[in-house]
């Protein structure tokens, strides 16, 4: 006879389940809104974490992916006249990625249309900063 299974467990397995379907819906809002402008959705991605000036391998980082992922993605955005390289300040090895004034006014509408109907716009500022809380202790162990 099978035994009961922990409410503990089921609880965290339901909760994994709602994660990975709210990822599931940002991805979908994130594609349907960069094809829109043309892009694909790991350049959407790309030109969202380009807050400012940045290597490839904070870029990497910040969309979750290999730096070659990433080098693959700033090459299409660079030919498309979005993303320059340039030498980095003080590391010979590196270059700073910058979004060119074109790049930057496509990352201005490309945030505009994310924000309109995301799926996190149901919720209040008050609920997404709790929201977000959670994530970072969940994502964030010391």
């Amino acid at each position: 006879m099978p035994t009961p299974l922990d409410p503990q467990a089921i609880a965290e397995r339901n909760l994994c389940s709602l994660v990975n379907g709210l990822a599931q819906h940002i991805a979908d809002h994130v594609r349907e809104r960069a094809a829109t402008l043309g892009l694909t959705a790991a350049q959407a991605t790309a030109l969202r974490e380009m807050s400012g000036p940045m290597t490839m391998r904070e870029l990497a980082e910040r969309m979750t992916c290999e730096p070659s992922n990433a080098t693959f993605v700033i090459d299409k955005l660079e030919k498309q006249g979005l993303v320059e390289r340039h030498a980095h300040p003080t590391d010979r090895r590196a270059k700073r990625l910058v979004l060119t004034t074109d790049g930057s006014a496509l990352r201005e509408r490309l945030l505009d249309l994310l924000a309109q109907d995301s799926p996190l716009s149901g919720l209040s500022p008050q609920q997404q900063r709790s929201l977000q809380d959670l994530i970072e202790q969940a994502v964030v162990r010391p």
